[in-house]
Formats: C-alpha cells, structure tokens, sequence
C-alpha cells in the first residue's frame, strides 16, 4: 500500500520502519527532519499525502494533530478524495472527532488508533492498536496493523478508541505510583529494595508496569521509554475528559501534582519512571 508516515519519534519511527520493511511505499515527514531508510522522506505533510491511500500520524499532543491535519501545507492541502487517516497519537477524544468531521466534509476517512506497547513494542511490531471507527475502514487497514502490531481491539465508534487509551493510561499511572510509593516506604523502613521487587514479582501484585519499571526504578535507568513529558500530557487529558464527562478521579489529581513537580525538576524528558525521585526526596532519601 501506498501509506504516508507524519511523525517520526520515539513511537512512529519503529512503526514507519515496520512498514518500509513490509514493503509498503512509504512516505515520511517529521518536523525534526528525520528520516526512515528505505522511505521517501518529503518537505511537508502536503507532500508526503499526495498519493497515498492512507496517512498514518504519530505527533505529540491535540494541536500538533491540528496543525498537521489543518495546517498551513498539512495534510488538507494534498490529501486525496477517499484516502483514509488513521491517527495513533493520544489525543484529546472530543477534539478527534471534531477532526473526523472536518475531513469527512473533504471525502476523507479518518479513525483513531492510539497503541500500547511503548518503544519496544513499536520497534518489534508488537504494539496493540486500540480502535475507533468504522469497522469496513479499519478492516481496509488491517495489512498495515498486521505489520505493526500483534493485536487490534475495536472498542467503538471514532473516538472511543482514545477514551479506552486514556483509561488505560490512567491505570498505569496510578499502578506505577503505588509500586513506587511502596517502594520508598519499604526503603525508608530499612528493607532492601530488591528484596520487595522479589516478593511483588512471587505475589498478586506482579503485573506488566511492575516487570518492566522495577528494573528501571532500581538501576536509575530512566532512559525515556515513554517520556514523562507525554504522560503528564495525557494526564491532563484524562482529567478534562473526566471534568466533560462529570467524572471525579481523585487519584489521578494527585498523581499530576507528582509528575508536574517531578518535570519541574528536570525530569520532563526522562521515562516517567522517574517520578519515584520525588517521593524519595520528599522522604529524605538519596536517589
């Protein structure tokens, strides 16, 4: 298939690679200038959508969606009637659907498609897309999820599969925040860490953040898997979708506290494994 990559960071650069090595022929734009061997790396988004049958975005956050769909030189001025735009960064569900209907307006399909999986996922073509949208469009997708990912679950219509990304994130925070706030008190109480990470791995409380941020949190790897910057940003999405909705989540409002005072410390760019450096502060422990 003929498929334009727009975004090309820490997720779309594993996902577009997949691609090219699939032999889809891909176009790229990134706004870093990055390039994917193998692919056509194009000036502006206009460009890299003018013959493709399907744009795939990865970018940070709901405006850089915005400006990359509607954009001086984005995705409206080259896109062609009937391709489809299926967008795998998490963003706000109200404003998505917003965008499904200014390219509906255009005769261009559009469906979310946030994943899970973080870096590693991408780069092994593991991820796990979680979809919104038409099921006939997704399924038009379904060679490109095949390469990309191991599973597609379709939750509902367009913008249902960020609100389901947005409950998943939110779990994760909060699972992190209490295996790192037992940590530090089990630290402060003079247990030696590895021996909880023993117990935690032998009990219920095993889970997939524990394997894989433990590790982290005790070699003081926070080398940015997901970056704490981006979960913060998805954070703040959850509670204004949580405030439309009239939903209180009290949990995930201290949680933000943690990580905006953990950014502010110069951890915005680091994994947000990195957010047990500040309860070890708070606690007067080193790190």
């Amino acid at each position: 298939m003929k498929v334009a990559f727009l975004g090309l960071g820490i997720m779309g650069s594993g996902m577009a690679a997949n691609l090219v090595k699939a032999g889809h022929e891909v176009t790229t734009w990134a706004r870093s200038g990055k390039s994917i061997a193998g692919a056509e790396a194009r000036r502006t988004p206009a460009d890299a959508v003018r013959d493709a049958e399907v744009v795939w975005i990865c970018v940070s956050d709901t405006s850089a969606v915005e400006e990359v769909l509607f954009g001086n030189n984005g995705v409206g001025d080259g896109i062609q009637a009937n391709a489809i735009v299926a967008d795998s960064s998490t963003i706000s569900p109200f404003k998505s659907k917003e965008f499904a209907e200014r390219l509906r307006a255009r005769g261009v399909r559009f469906v979310d498609v946030p994943v899970t999986g973080s870096k590693i996922g991408a780069e092994s073509g593991q991820l796990i897309f979680i979809a919104g949208g038409p099921a006939d469009t997704l399924g038009r997708l379904q060679p490109l999820f095949d390469v990309m990912g191991k599973k597609v679950v379709h939750v509902g219509e367009q913008g249902q599969g960020l609100a389901a990304k947005l409950a998943m994130n939110l779990n994760i925070g909060l699972i992190y925040e209490g295996l790192a706030e037992g940590m530090v008190l089990a630290r402060k109480l003079g247990v030696d860490p590895e021996k909880l990470q023993e117990l935690i791995m032998a009990s219920m409380l095993r889970s997939g953040v524990a394997e894989y941020k433990i590790p982290a949190m005790l070699s003081r790897d926070f080398s940015p898997n997901f970056p704490l910057r981006l979960m913060l940003k998805d954070i703040k999405l959850m509670l204004e979708a949580a405030e439309q909705a009239r939903v209180d989540l009290p949990g995930t409002k201290t949680v933000a506290k943690i990580y905006e005072e953990c950014a502010n410390s110069g951890h915005a760019d680091d994994d947000y494994a990195a957010t047990v450096t500040v309860l070890e502060k708070r606690a007067g422990l080193a790190g």
